[in-house]
């Protein structure tokens, strides 16, 4: 069947259009399935099975299917509860911003005092030699620095600037955002870097040619467009400061806590229940925050 389209000195035939399906349209979702079957199995799954077993009942030997509240108003209701999520907010926080401005400053300088690509490509490949190590061997190399008659303590008492060992310097908050700080800083570096070379250098020459200085140059022109590369660095760093639990009980002897740290000697005493409601406020806690930084700064450009 055909529909006949007419126009001023022309008569045109035209296929009519009918209700059906033709295989292109289901293409991009075939191209889809194996992804979204991936994401499900390991993602959507693990995470629905968290939020069921935060309802079930448990005691010191197993676990029983039930649907209670009691872990959530155990979580929610203690204050020791919120003081551990209080703390891990203030290590989110002091390793952030410690972070951010120490990864900032490396990319400007990769970005623009460095002429070649190639000894561009070379230092940052320089900043990731840490990384061939694993966490743990890099996070436990401080203890002999930071150590009462360690490095920096044997230095200093031997080149006269303290009277005694500073306690202070291992085993503390200090040790913990220290180790953490450089834990984390590629995360902030990486994608502030992948940005800044993204940024049209005749934006630049055009501000300087109006009679912008240097200062005004960075915060007027390179900060604003950096801010996607900060926000996806923030998300990184944030994310992984508030899983992590190694370091906190290393680097701090036992004498701080964090949200990680406290599921983690839950599950030690099989409270799985109990553990499963911290991860999923926890989650949560995570999500609104990523939420909160994607509605300040559009990451979609960088993705």
């Amino acid at each position: 069947m055909t529909a006949v389209l007419e126009r001023p000195g022309m008569i045109e035939a035209k296929p009519a259009r009918r209700g059906r399906f033709s295989i292109s349209t289901l293409v991009p979702y075939l191209q889809a399935t194996p992804l979204a079957l991936i994401l499900g199995a390991f993602l959507l799954l693990p995470i629905l099975m968290i939020a069921v077993v935060s309802f079930w009942d448990y005691d010191f030997a197993a676990m029983y299917p039930d649907v209670l509240t009691t872990n959530y108003t155990d979580t929610l209701g203690s204050w020791v509860t919120w003081q551990t999520y209080l703390n891990t907010l203030k290590y989110a926080a002091i390793v952030w911003a410690l972070t951010l401005f120490i990864g900032f400053w490396v990319a400007y300088f990769l970005a623009f005092h460095i002429r070649t690509t190639a000894m561009q490509m070379v230092l940052f490949l320089v900043c990731t030699v840490p990384f061939l190590t694993s966490n743990i061997i890099r996070m436990i190399s401080w203890i002999p620095v930071l150590g009462r008659n360690g490095l920096v303590n044997s230095t200093l008492v031997e080149i006269g600037l303290i009277p005694k060992p500073i306690e202070w310097l291992l085993y503390s908050d200090f040790a913990v955002v220290l180790a953490m700080v450089h834990l984390y800083t590629l995360f902030m570096v990486t994608p502030i870097f992948n940005t800044l070379m993204r940024i049209d250098k005749s934006l630049i020459e055009a501000a300087r040619d109006a009679g912008a200085s240097g200062w005004q140059v960075l915060w007027n022109v390179i900060i604003p467009l950096a801010k996607p590369g900060m926000a996806i660095g923030t998300i990184f760093v944030v994310t992984l400061v508030m899983a992590d639990f190694s370091t906190v009980q290393v680097m701090s002897g036992g004498q701080s806590a964090s949200v990680a740290l406290m599921m983690k000697n839950q599950m030690s005493l099989l409270q799985y229940p109990a553990a499963a409601a911290n991860a999923v406020v926890l989650l949560v806690l995570v999500l609104l925050m990523v939420a909160g930084i994607l509605r300040i700064v559009d990451i979609r450009k960088e993705l």
